[in-house]
């Protein structure tokens, strides 16, 4: 009896894996099926920005989510934010300090956690 209990489990857990798997092969990581516009800063000139923090940032798979977080500073007036998912790093340039409060809030609006700034 505890041997088919086991197994009922065992195969309940597969089916929700191939279905989670099926789901991201069709639309992507971050579940849309499209890849995340970028949206660029006004000011692309690097020595306008003389306030920089480092972030690492969690819960990044893809490039899309490397965008997404982009996207969420880049949208703010006086930051410029270049960020790559396959080392979980976020480089954030910014014309006036901000604490370190305001970027982990940032971060977290686009549905990522900042764990240290540096």
């Amino acid at each position: 009896m505890s041997t088919a209990i086991i197994c009922i489990v065992i195969i309940v857990i597969c089916i929700f894996g191939i279905r989670s798997y099926t789901k991201r092969l069709s639309s992507g990581c971050c579940g849309g099926g499209e890849t995340e516009k970028s949206v660029k800063p006004a000011d692309k000139n690097a020595d306008h920005y003389p306030y920089v923090k480092k972030i690492r940032i969690e819960g990044m798979t893809c490039p899309n989510c490397a965008r997404r977080i982009e996207n969420a500073f880049n949208k703010i007036d006086g930051m410029w934010a270049k960020v790559d998912s396959s080392s979980g790093y976020g480089t954030i340039l910014m014309k006036q300090e901000k604490d370190d409060a305001e970027l982990k809030r940032i971060v977290q609006r686009a549905g990522y956690t900042a764990a240290q700034i540096e």
